[in-house]
């Protein structure tokens, strides 16, 4: 298999276009699991304080015959701890438990806004920057609204912002606001949120034409929104399946038939994100 292209981020860093998911991913089975994508090619993996899993992510890296350097971890501060002396005290924390000396990506997870401290946190992760805890930083499920907030008190634009984004929510108009900010969107639950839209039949006729799997459809559009997915699996077969997205290309057509599957009504995330167990 080939290897993962990049994208280059607004801060002159870059990411591998797609990465590993690890929510839910604990323990040794969870350990086992991010192995396994590692050695299967990925070399971005995505976790954060509330999956409770970052130590297992450390062990994962550190077991795999990847070099360490060549593997991207990101982590996310969580909306409780965006308090400016909590947020860098987050960071830190992640550090230890991920044993490591700098953090490739940190976000903060959502904006938390009914508690309106995440311009706070946003200025934690500028500093932490500077102090060389963190290379790159980030948020996630921010609006426009939240974006130009940090933008505007601190002249730092995030360099990614990770949003809920799959052919039933496709985001174009967030997407486009990022794009305009130079801002990477990524992707979570990039297949779909509580169900794949496999069937559908922009996703079948375009797996057919292409002899691809609908996953890999589905990844292959999110690709060529300029996107940067991060799907999940514990099958090491799927995960070498969501990672080979390069041999074939979908039409304008297509895309624009499978972005048809969306119905964007102004919402930034499904559900209530006080509960929701990404944030």
């Amino acid at each position: 298999m080939r290897g993962v292209d990049s994208y280059e981020l607004n801060d002159g860093n870059s990411l591998p276009v797609v990465g590993f998911g690890t929510v839910s991913l604990r323990g040794d089975e969870g350990v086992a699991a991010m192995r396994a994508a590692l050695e299967n090619g990925y070399r971005l993996l995505d976790t954060a304080v509330n999956y409770g899993n970052e130590e297992a992510v450390g062990q994962a890296v550190r077991a795999s015959s990847v070099a360490p350097e060549d593997v991207r971890i990101t982590t996310k501060i969580p909306g409780r701890h965006h308090e400016y002396s909590l947020a860098v005290k987050s960071v830190e924390e992640s550090l230890r438990r991920l044993g490591s000396d700098c953090i490739d990506l940190c976000l903060i997870h959502w904006p938390n806004p009914s508690v309106g401290k995440y311009v706070e946190a946003w200025r934690a992760l500028v500093d932490a920057r500077e102090r060389g805890l963190v290379r790159s930083i980030g948020v996630s499920n921010f609006t426009e609204h939240h974006l130009r907030a940090v933008i505007d008190d601190s002249g730092v634009a995030p360099a990614v912002n990770q949003i809920e984004l799959h052919p039933y929510f496709p985001q174009a108009a967030m997407r486009r606001v990022n794009d305009g900010l130079g801002i990477r969107t990524q992707s979570w639950s990039p297949l779909g949120k509580h169900s794949a839209p496999f069937a559908e039949r922009p996703v079948a006729e375009a797996a057919a034409a292409h002899g691809a799997t609908p996953a890999q459809v589905i990844l292959r559009w999110q690709l060529q929104l300029g996107a940067l997915p991060v799907p999940k699996s514990a099958d090491p077969q799927r995960q070498q399946e969501n990672l080979d997205l390069f041999g074939f290309e979908l039409t304008d057509a297509e895309v624009a038939a499978i972005s048809g599957l969306g119905k964007d009504d102004g919402r930034l995330f499904g559900g209530d994100p006080d509960v929701h167990e990404e944030f």
